[in-house]
């Protein structure tokens, strides 16, 4: 067992579970009792996990998925009518401080929504069963996600008196197009996995017993067959360039890393191993390459 994952073991977590075996990551979010219902001790422990695959050179992929009958019902609603005042739950000593943004607190799906979309490794997103608000919305930053046949989905917020959170008013409407997000986002309604493949938030359905098996596989033939330092550059430049505004921005930030990666040990055992017909071992790791890869997403001046 590598340090960074003594660091982050089943033992340092409450309400998720992790491990890491043949270079991937499993984050399973594990309140199986409630469905895997959202608290922001199941926040902290997601955004303490992802930390740590992060920084293990080992992990080449994660895999997220949820225990039980479930992936995720939604924020835990044992508050009653307070769950969302947040006033109301820190009096009551139930929230953890993820700081503020433009002088309110941090909402904390989206900590672990920026979270995700901040990882250097690729995520997994495996549905089972119900993904209901946050429950869709935390997977939306993730590279793939895969839907059990009885996965369901909901963008529940306009039936409780709140909006899209998890910033998902970025996320969602880049995944599936902004007709498809604000037919979902308005309506609320909890609609099944056919539906989402029509409306493209999953890139496939797969039947029950075939989900983690789906999941491992795409996960090992990254690990398997790719470089980790060219799929963190990868996963950053196509994400950051979702919001820009040409694509010389994209020409701009490729020329930089198809001159840096050219030049080094990756890119000469990629084309070597080709040559020579067998299979790549790619000698870089991700710590060699702090200082090249692209940043994102950017923190702004207001979060505290």
């Amino acid at each position: 067992m590598t340090d960074a994952q003594q660091a982050a073991t089943d033992t340092d977590f409450t309400e998720i579970r992790f491990r890491v075996a043949d270079h991937i990551a499993t984050i399973t979010l594990h309140r199986p009792e409630r469905l895997n219902a959202f608290t922001h001790t199941m926040a902290a422990e997601l955004i303490a996990a992802f930390d740590a695959t992060d920084a293990d050179d080992d992990v080449r992929a994660v895999v997220l998925t949820g225990s039980g009958r479930g992936f995720c019902a939604g924020a835990d609603l044992a508050g009653g009518a307070a769950t969302f005042d947040h006033e109301a739950v820190g009096r009551a000593g139930g929230r953890t401080d993820f700081g503020t943004i433009d002088g309110v607190p941090r909402d904390g799906g989206g900590c672990v929504a920026l979270r995700i979309a901040a990882s250097v490794k690729p995520v997994i997103v495996a549905v089972n069963g119900p993904a209901v608000g946050v429950g869709s919305t935390m997977t939306l930053p993730a590279d793939i996600r895969i839907a059990a046949e009885s996965a369901r989905f909901g963008f529940v917020f306009a039936r409780r008196g709140l909006v899209p959170e998890a910033a998902s008013s970025w996320f969602l409407p880049r995944v599936v197009g902004i007709s498809q997000a604000m037919e979902w986002v308005a309506t609320g309604r909890v609609f099944d996995a056919a539906e989402a493949l029509a409306g493209r938030l999953v890139s496939r359905v797969v039947p029950d017993d075939e989900l983690l098996p789906t999941a491992y596989a795409l996960a090992t033939e990254i690990a398997e067959n790719t470089s980790a330092v060219s799929v963190a550059h990868s996963r950053r430049l196509m994400w950051s360039m979702l919001g820009a505004p040409s694509p010389w921005d994209a020409h701009r930030l490729d020329s930089a890393a198809m001159q840096r990666l050219g030049q080094g040990p990756d890119a000469a055992e990629g084309v070597m191993s080709f040559l020579e017909k067998r299979p790549a071992k790619f000698p870089s790791v991700l710590a060699d390459h702090e200082d090249t890869l692209p940043s994102w997403p950017e923190p702004p001046e207001d979060v505290r």
